[in-house]
């Protein structure tokens, strides 16, 4: 083993017990007493790993992490903040910009060691899930425009992010800072009412996006962004994709596009609510469903069909079993398989 760490912290007592840690576990380890330092150690030396302390005087961790997403030579270095800050939107920030992993002091030795091979071993397939969003940017545009170009080397410089099934990406009323490419797994987005409901507003898979509309409404997000199942997201910075579009007319149009897809979505679910029966509601959700991962099996709990179709559990059982017993649908498990797509279309309100 021969992987640099480096380690930014003002504490030296700190700094020493976790150089005597990493390097009792083979690792090379540079030490950077403070914010200053550690920026300039990590542009000279590009260490394979960076563990970084947030709370230091004059330039902290955050401060740290900005600088060295300016630099394309160290976006791909995985990042990893150390802590006693453990304050729900302290983690939400470090996530935003881009931060790998986020540990709290006190940890156990284990802990940071486990955490270091689990982001050294995320590294080996990082370029596994560049090669798939390099195929997906080219679906923006033809593969000779240079708008294809630029995309194609900002997701190579982007960092690439795994986040666990029930994860917050971002809740409504956060600043937005980037647009998410799905590389694996699946988001939703969602509001809540007042009386405490969830109303699911968007299903992501692979090689959607979310936050487009950042790009022309608003800086902030409206909508709270939940992983369904352990996903993997590609982070592209806002001010980037802002000047690719901006620059390209052909990746405008494109992105134009998605979102006026994605508003009329809404818009078609606000409808059904309002008008349609809760059977005709519920088969809307899974014709949407069914068309959008482009299959006849749909993977999606009863919780989260509630929240699309807006009816209650219970009824989503009970009318699930009717689709059933009528040949309209298969279950197994979670995934529900359509058998009768044309008959759930022509489902009289």
């Amino acid at each position: 083993m021969n992987e640099s760490i480096l380690v930014i912290e003002d504490n030296y007592d700190t700094l020493e017990s976790i150089t005597d840690l990493l390097e009792l576990d083979g690792y090379t380890v540079l030490q950077a007493v403070g914010g200053k330092r550690g920026a300039d150690m990590a542009l000279s030396h590009k260490p394979d790993l960076i563990l970084c302390d947030i709370m230091m005087p004059g330039l902290d961790g955050y401060g740290v992490l900005a600088l060295l997403n300016k630099y394309d030579q160290l976006s791909d270095i995985p990042f990893i903040f150390l802590t006693a800050k453990t304050a729900r939107q302290d983690f939400r920030k470090a996530m935003e910009m881009g931060a790998d992993d986020y540990l709290e002091k006190p940890f156990e030795p284990r802990v940071l060691l486990d955490a270091i091979k689990s982001q050294f071993s995320k590294k080996e397939k990082k370029l596994a899930y560049l090669k798939k969003a390099l195929r997906t940017i080219e679906t923006l545009t033809t593969l000779s425009s240079n708008g294809t170009v630029d995309l194609k080397g900002l997701i190579a410089t982007s960092r690439i992010r795994r986040v666990r099934k029930m994860q917050i990406l971002y809740y409504t009323g956060d600043r937005s800072s980037s647009v998410y490419l799905v590389m694996e797994g699946c988001i939703k987005t969602f509001m809540l009412a007042e009386d405490g409901r969830e109303f699911i507003t968007g299903i992501y898979k692979v090689n959607d996006y979310l936050g487009i509309d950042s790009l022309f409404v608003d800086n902030l997000f409206n909508e709270t962004a939940e992983a369904i199942e352990d996903s993997v997201l590609c982070l592209l910075p806002k001010e980037a994709v802002e000047s690719i579009v901006n620059y390209h007319p052909d990746v405008r149009q494109r992105f134009l596009k998605m979102l006026c897809g994605n508003i009329k979505g809404k818009e078609d679910q606000m409808i059904e609510l309002a008008y349609n029966s809760v059977r005709k509601r519920l088969a809307q959700v899974l014709i949407r469903l069914g068309k959008q991962s482009n299959e006849a099996l749909v993977k999606i709990s009863r919780d989260e069909l509630a929240s699309m179709a807006g009816i209650a559990i219970e009824t989503v059982s009970r009318i699930l079993t009717d689709f059933k017993d009528g040949g309209l649908i298969e279950k197994r498990g979670s995934h529900i398989k359509i058998i009768e797509l044309n008959r759930l279309e022509e489902m009289k309100n």
